[in-house]
């Protein structure tokens, strides 16, 4: 249901903290303007009505100690937030794995998305930022897909975002490690996909990867963990971040994830189906770096429900 509301319903000035140095002005609009849609933000900074000391910026302007910012008065039309139900904060929750001053790693359960949009009025970072009002900094360092469960860093603090963000970009900064589920037999010899992966829409307006020779690098890692009848668990390391990597590698070598509804194999998913695969086989198993001198190893357990699988899938014959 949507309504109409003046977010920031007077003129304010904002000083930019320590934390912010650095951050473009767009990024940090988005912060102060929560829920006005970035097409209205750039509209703002183009129409001069966001002023950084005064004069006019460009999007792309990065903010600097002591600068003051007009943020203006917004009227949009909004769509009300979902309250967080008592059964979600208990499981988020219950799905802390990892917390300190800066910052908080969860293990997100399938199903729901990291942030709202799309039609979603609550994600994961919504519902987070409602169970902890007094944390007024709360972001996402990274995204999951929506039916991807597992580790998902959130932090605190903007310099703890920077620093995460540096050692993601540095591709041996953050390991991440995934487990899934694929159809057949991978070979144990296949230890790395690479192929470079473009982002499309369909003239449906779905979203889909390909791999396609202009796309950008991507490079995955394997390791084949185990076989079960008509299947194999595999770590999967992705070296770069890109959308829906590790699905469509899989895919390209010919052993797409199970219960993948984008990139996967309706007779593969039919079989494993009846055995109760009712989701996607896809999981953020652990993550570890160093953050300011300290090093930081998280797991998260695989699912009951995808152990379950494993367990009615039983051994290779």
């Amino acid at each position: 249901m949507e309504s109409e509301s003046v977010i920031n319903p007077a003129v304010r000035l904002v000083a930019v903290e320590a934390d912010y140095v650095g951050q473009r002005i767009d990024n940090f609009l988005m912060r102060e303007l929560k829920g006005v849609p970035k097409s209205r933000i750039y509209n703002l900074l183009r129409r001069g009505e966001v002023r950084v000391n005064k004069a006019r910026a460009k999007p792309d302007y990065k903010l600097q100690a002591g600068d003051v910012v007009r943020v203006p008065p917004v009227r949009v039309a909004v769509r009300a937030e979902a309250a967080v139900s008592v059964g979600l904060d208990a499981g988020l929750r219950s799905a802390i794995l990892y917390e300190d001053a800066g910052l908080i790693v969860i293990n997100k359960p399938s199903g729901l998305a990291v942030h709202g949009g799309s039609g979603i009025s609550l994600g994961l970072i919504e519902a987070l930022r409602q169970m902890y009002p007094e944390q007024r900094h709360l972001e996402l360092v990274h995204r999951l897909d929506r039916d991807t469960s597992g580790c998902v860093m959130v932090a605190k603090k903007r310099s703890v975002l920077k620093q995460l963000h540096e050692l993601l970009k540095a591709r041996k900064g953050v390991d991440k490690r995934y487990l899934a589920l694929v159809g057949g037999k991978w070979p144990a010899r296949k230890q790395q996909v690479n192929a470079p992966l473009q982002k499309n829409v369909l003239s449906s307006g779905e979203r889909i990867v390909r791999v396609e020779l202009e796309g950008k690098k991507s490079v995955t890692e394997y390791t084949l963990l185990r076989r079960v009848a008509g299947a194999s668990l595999i770590e999967a390391r992705p070296i770069t971040g890109r959308t829906h990597q590790i699905r469509v590698h899989c895919q390209y070598a010919g052993y797409p994830i199970l219960g993948d509804d984008k990139y996967g194999d309706d007779e593969a998913d039919a079989h494993f189906r009846k055995l109760g695969l009712k989701r996607l086989f896809l999981h953020a198993h652990s993550l570890t770096f160093t953050l300011d001198g300290k090093r930081i190893a998280v797991v998260a357990p695989l699912p009951p429900e995808l152990e379950k699988i494993l367990e009615s899938a039983g051994n290779e014959l």
